[in-house]
């Protein structure tokens, strides 16, 4: 399989579908974590993209995180150059200047749970289920996953699932708020669209800056967001996408986003 079959890539409007294509496990090797860094590169240049979309066509596996039988345990050189992978590849999606959705349909572990987590917003399917289960190998979470976790589920929850290897269900999930809906099997994909249409009504460039700064209250003081907050709030008066909003708003019409 060459590398670009192992990430299905399309377009629909606004929105970009990143789905994981590498059957049974949707497993991440090197080759789709440099191609994933590279789609991200791409859409960030694209002044038409707005959304993306990370989803499998699998009903049993969003996917399993990273391909195991890549490792030779006798070469630690390619096991890092294989953590890397993860990490370059896991941190440009993360800093993605649209709004990124994760659509999960049966068990997001590992590194396919942490791609999940680089995500802004994650929804699941019923049967899915979510771990990161890799000190029950002698291994780690590489993709992020250690620092995203407990920032968005609280560092209880986090502990539970990466040092006691807890795997979650979708309602539960829901109920941490590791994931912001479940919804039925074979519905995510339409769902996820359903959000990223949302996202079209949404001046591009506001997104970008308002995403900087949420991210950005992670660690950065609350001082010094504020101040940030109203710097990037007057450098939209000079974009073409706020004169274009107000006018819209004015006259009482859809706006024509131009993302600059």
């Amino acid at each position: 399989m060459s590398t670009c079959d192992l990430l299905k890539f399309e377009t629909r409007g606004h929105t970009a579908i990143i789905t994981m294509n590498n059957p049974p496990a949707n497993t991440w090797t090197p080759e789709s974590l440099n191609y994933l860094k590279a789609l991200v590169e791409q859409l960030n240049a694209d002044k038409n993209n707005y959304a993306l979309i990370l989803a499998s066509e699998s009903e049993k596996f969003f996917s399993a995180g990273a391909d195991l039988n890549r490792f030779n345990h006798n070469d630690k050189d390619q096991a890092f150059s294989f953590c890397a992978a993860f990490g370059e590849a896991f941190e440009a999606l993360t800093n993605y200047n649209g709004v990124s959705i994760a659509a999960i349909t049966g068990f997001a572990m590992g590194g396919g749970l942490e791609a999940a987590l680089c995500c802004d917003i994650r929804i699941c399917e019923t049967q899915s289920q979510m771990a990161l289960p890799e000190a029950t190998v002698g291994l780690l979470p590489c993709g992020i996953g250690t620092q995203h976790l407990p920032w968005l589920v609280g560092e209880g929850w986090a502990k539970r699932m990466i040092l006691l290897g807890e795997r979650l269900k979708a309602p539960k999930a829901e109920q941490i708020g590791l994931v912001q809906e479940v919804v039925e099997t074979g519905t995510v994909l339409a769902r996820a669209l359903e959000l990223a249409d949302k996202v079209a009504g949404q001046s591009p460039t506001s997104v970008t800056r308002c995403k900087q700064l949420i991210m950005g209250a992670r660690n950065a003081t609350l001082n010094s967001q504020l101040a940030k907050e109203r710097e990037e709030f007057v450098k939209l008066w000079d974009t073409q996408d706020q004169k274009e909003g107000v006018a819209a708003f004015i006259e009482k019409r859809k706006p024509e986003w131009k993302n600059a």
